[in-house]
């Protein structure tokens, strides 16, 4: 399906993406700022086309404020942050426990989720695990490495808590994912434009390569991952949508490995590889086949 595969492929590669940007000096916070600045500007572009008006609802803005910071301004620091001590190919698996995360947080605070089950349970315990082998634990871990690790688990973490705040508060939302996509990631950028100054100074010039990483990741893997999500959604239904979570890090580890000659140990595609296994074990059961794609409610397909 070409759009799975350009939307696992785009979002694989972000993490590649951000590592030419940090490597060339360019600060977390600014790499974080341009990627949601570029991301809205294509996202108002959509609304513009589609002729859609920006809602007045303070609730609203207030859900998609708390949103963005959820899933947009502190993870989108955070992998930038943890890619300056660690290979994007580390970044990439860490990213795949998000969905563990996501479980995590819908058992707390969702109340029809407040009953796991021992499967997805072990799922939870799995994923953990496979983070560990990733690390390497047993023959220990410097400071700087467990430093990156640890901030790329916690942006994974942000994406959990974010996605059941999502589900809770913003599901039954009668505006359009374009309306509710293009609010969440402008709050962010406001939000990083004001932080990007006062944590990292102005902004520089980090040479034309470094530039255009940071325009593709912006303009690409956001805006334009977006409509793809959206449409692979429409087209396929949620489940198959899902499943991009699975091809991300193999599309991370391929990229880093040839592109950006980093390493990739026994241990990460192993970790890794736990991980997905216990992805699939934790995420809910499939509902029953009725012949046409599952559709989620509306805004549950958020900007990554």
């Amino acid at each position: 399906m070409p759009g799975f595969a350009a939307l696992s492929a785009i979002w694989g590669a972000s993490f590649a993406l951000i590592k030419v940007a940090v490597d060339a000096g360019v600060p977390p916070v600014w790499v974080a700022l341009w990627r949601c600045l570029l991301g809205a500007v294509t996202l108002g572009v959509v609304l513009l086309l589609r002729g859609e008006e920006v809602p007045r609802d303070r609730a609203l803005w207030g859900h998609s404020a708390m949103v963005a910071v959820l899933l947009n301004t502190v993870p989108f620091i955070l992998f930038p942050f943890g890619e300056t001590r660690i290979s994007s190919v580390l970044a990439g698996v860490m990213n795949a426990t998000t969905p563990l995360f996501t479980v995590l947080f819908a058992v707390l605070t969702v109340p029809e989720e407040r009953h796991p089950g021992a499967r997805r349970l072990t799922g939870l315990a799995l994923g953990f695990v496979g983070v560990l082998v990733v690390f390497g634990v047993w023959r220990g871990i410097g400071s700087g490495e467990a430093a990156g690790g640890l901030a790329c688990l916690a942006a994974a973490c942000c994406y959990g808590a974010g996605f059941a705040y999502l589900r809770r508060f913003l599901s039954g939302r009668p505006e359009s994912v374009t309306t509710l996509s293009a609010l969440q990631i402008g709050c962010a950028a406001a939000e990083l434009a004001v932080i990007a100054p006062l944590a990292a100074g102005a902004p520089h010039w980090p040479g034309t390569g470094p530039a255009v990483a940071l325009l593709v990741f912006g303009a690409v893997g956001t805006g334009l991952a977006y409509l793809l999500n959206l449409g692979l959604v429409r087209t396929a239904g949620t489940t198959v949508t899902s499943a991009v979570t699975y091809v991300m890090p193999l599309w991370s580890t391929t990229i880093g490995a040839l592109f950006l000659a980093e390493p990739v140990g026994w241990n990460a595609l192993a970790g890794g590889a736990l991980v997905i296994g216990a992805v699939v074990l934790a995420r809910p059961r499939p509902r029953a086949a009725t012949g046409a794609p599952d559709q989620a409610p509306k805004a549950r397909q958020p900007v990554r």
